[in-house]
């Protein structure tokens, strides 16, 4: 990392460390903003996008109809920033399979990803935003995974770096602070999450996806539990019932310039680029969660109608309602989800298979997976 690359500004210092290199430690928080109109005004459409998809979120009849298939979008986006290269339906066949491993490795990662998630969701009804919670999730994400031996659920007693791959310490893009340091900023940031502050919710939440990054307190998966951050601010900030808003679809969209925008805080104290880029994501993305829940929720009204049209029976129903949380199922997991024998299950299977709604995807005579391709594609296009 090059010092001249740096110039003085107030979002931290470089520091040279005994070995030599040089390396960026944040300054402690809460920076001191000149908010101006331009800032205001993304604020102002973000603000009216994420309150509109609130209101949604809280008049939903079954709200795991859109919880548990955009939680797996998210994971599948947040994941390919990184460089995984596993689709929606990759993710959805392996979950179904239920056994083994997946064909693709990088479903695994994904999947994960999923855990870490729902872990998350659930652990703040006991445990507040925290270091101890963000521990736990990252052990969950790095399990039996790439990096599973860079001390999962622990934060790094080692030196990391951000670079070009195969680039050295001397090389790097950017070198977050030496573990002393580290350790320090950690703790000036739990204490963030919690304190008080007049700066407008989302953007703290810009400026607390920053400092995390810059921290970059694990060895691996830093970007991807910075991502998970966001999603859990949001519900524990009352901005949102439920888990619904996720950012990583415009993140890769817009890959380059997410990085270059962190670097510019880093580099030369820009905040407001940055913030304005967050902002910006935030609506587009609360936009797109709107219209991808109304296709769900009609997809969802169509389906049912068409069932109830032809008498269809409360445990069919049931099988469709649970259809849109997961996508992809077998015969073991109908079973499981309508308490039913395997035989009843299939049964029911079958009469989706008729109505159009399933389709078998293995063409083998055993282990089949059964999908719902429309309830897929309509989760994982990339615009709606």
């Amino acid at each position: 990392m090059k010092p001249t690359d740096f110039g003085p500004n107030k979002a931290g210092e470089l520091i040279r460390s005994k070995l030599g290199y040089w390396a960026f430690v944040p300054a402690p928080l809460e920076p001191e903003l000149a908010l101006d109109l331009q800032l205001v005004s993304t604020l102002s459409g973000a603000d009216r996008a994420l309150s509109e998809l609130a209101g949604i979120a809280r008049t939903l009849p079954n709200p795991q109809l859109l919880i548990r298939p955009f939680m797996r979008r998210e994971a599948v986006l947040s994941s390919r920033i990184e460089g995984t290269q596993a689709s929606l339906s990759d993710l959805l066949f392996f979950e179904a399979a239920s056994s083994g491993e997946p064909e693709i490795p990088d479903v695994r990662e994904v999947h994960n990803y999923v855990r870490s998630l729902e872990y998350g969701i659930d652990r703040l009804e006991t445990l507040p935003m925290s270091l101890r919670l963000i521990r736990e999730m990252h052990k969950r994400l790095m399990q039996g995974v790439r990096g599973e031996t860079q001390t999962p659920g622990e934060f790094r007693t080692s030196q990391n770096w951000i670079g070009r791959p195969g680039c050295t310490l001397m090389e790097a893009t950017f070198v977050p602070p030496p573990v002393v340091e580290m350790n320090s900023a950690l703790d000036q940031f739990e204490k963030y999450l919690h304190a008080d502050s007049i700066i407008p919710p989302l953007i703290r939440m810009a400026i607390i996806h920053y400092h995390f990054e810059a921290i970059h307190p694990f060895l691996d998966g830093n970007g991807r539990i910075g991502r998970l951050l966001i999603s859990l601010l949001l519900c524990a900030n009352g901005l949102l019932p439920q888990p619904m808003l996720y950012l990583s679809a415009y993140f890769e969209r817009h890959q380059d310039e997410y990085y270059k925008l962190l670097l510019g805080v880093s580099r030369r104290g820009e905040w407001l680029p940055w913030i304005n880029f967050f902002l910006e994501a935030v609506e587009v993305q609360s936009r797109d969660a709107i219209r991808r829940s109304d296709a769900v929720l009609s997809l969802w009204t169509s389906y049912r109608s068409k069932l109830q049209e032809a008498r269809a029976s409360a445990l069919l129903l049931r099988l469709v309602d649970e259809l849109f949380s997961f996508p992809a199922i077998n015969t073991k997991i109908a079973s499981r989800i309508l308490d039913v024998t395997p035989r009843s299950a299939q049964l029911n299977i079958d009469k989706l298979i008729a109505a159009d709604i399933l389709e078998e995807m293995t063409g083998q005579s055993r282990n089949r997976i059964y999908a719902a391709q429309e309830i897929i594609s309509t989760i994982e296009k990339a615009d709606i």
